[in-house]
Order: structure tokens, then sequence, then C-alpha cells
């Protein structure tokens, strides 16, 4: 038996004043996105917004079901919507944002298994790392280099 270590790394900011304008920017539109979650279910709201190549900013909301299974992730929204309006313009950022008016959040939310698949097959897609922004209402933001740091092990076509 071999036991392995995966490890991975990312930057954090204490402050958007120390971002670049681009992470500010999309980091900001995905906060504003906060406001059109649909999440009266469990009142968890995630906004996503993503900057892509042609300088498009676009974002996006969870949008719940009462029929939990069939709720849609805010990052799986915008990524959805942004390559269906701009098809073959790949994402550079994706900035993820979270707000859960029982409590103060303030650590970074990160995303589920599933948002970081599709995160990971989108860069695969568009051959193109995705950044990745996380907030939560407040404290530190992390930034990750590209989707693959947040699931080293991804399943990818590679295995089909």
């Amino acid at each position: 038996m071999k036991k392995i270590t995966i490890t991975t790394q990312y930057d954090s900011f204490d402050s958007l004043e120390e971002l670049s304008e681009n992470d500010r920017a999309v980091l900001l539109l995905a906060k504003k996105s906060l406001e059109n979650s649909y999440s009266p279910y469990s009142n968890f709201k995630v906004g996503a917004a993503v900057l892509l190549r042609n300088g498009e900013l676009m974002g996006g909301s969870n949008y719940e079901n009462a029929s939990y299974p069939l709720c849609i992730c805010a990052e799986q929204t915008v990524l959805t919507t942004a390559a269906n309006i701009y098809p073959g313009v790949a994402p550079l950022v994706i900035a993820i944002a979270i707000r859960n008016p029982a409590q103060v959040i303030d650590r970074p939310g990160l995303p589920c298994g599933a948002c970081r698949q599709v995160i990971c097959e989108t860069e695969m897609k568009n051959n193109q790392p995705i950044r990745v922004v996380l907030q939560g209402e407040t404290g530190p933001i992390f930034v990750f280099e590209n989707g693959r740091d947040l699931l080293p092990l991804a399943f990818d076509k590679t295995f089909l």
C-alpha cells in the first residue's frame, strides 16, 4: 500500500481592493447576483458571475425547487447561460458569493462537487483554465488559479 497526499494551492486576500480589476468586477457582480437568488426553502443564496474572453460579464444565481434534487446551482446557471449566449467564448474567471440571512458567513463557500465537475468540464471544453474567486458575506477572498485545484481527481473524457 502507498499513501498518497493531494494538495492544492490558493491565494487568500483580505479585501476587494487587493484583487485585480477583473477579479474585483466579477466578484462584485456575483454579490449583486445574490439579489436574484430564488431560494424560498433553504434561504441560502448563491450568486455567481463569469468574465468571458470577449470581455462580457454575466451573472447568475441559484434556483431552488421543492423537490431538492431539481435545484440549479448558480455556477451551473452562469456557465451554461454563457455557453449558450456566447458559444465558443471561454470563461476566464468565475466568482461565487454566498449569503445566509440566518447567519453571517465569514468565509468563502466552495462549490459543490457537481459544480466543481462542471467548472472542470468547461475548462476542458475550452482548453482554458478558469480562475475561481470565492467569498462569503464577509471575510477573506480565496482565489484558485483553475477549477482543477478544487477537484484534482476530476472525472474527465480520458475515462470514456
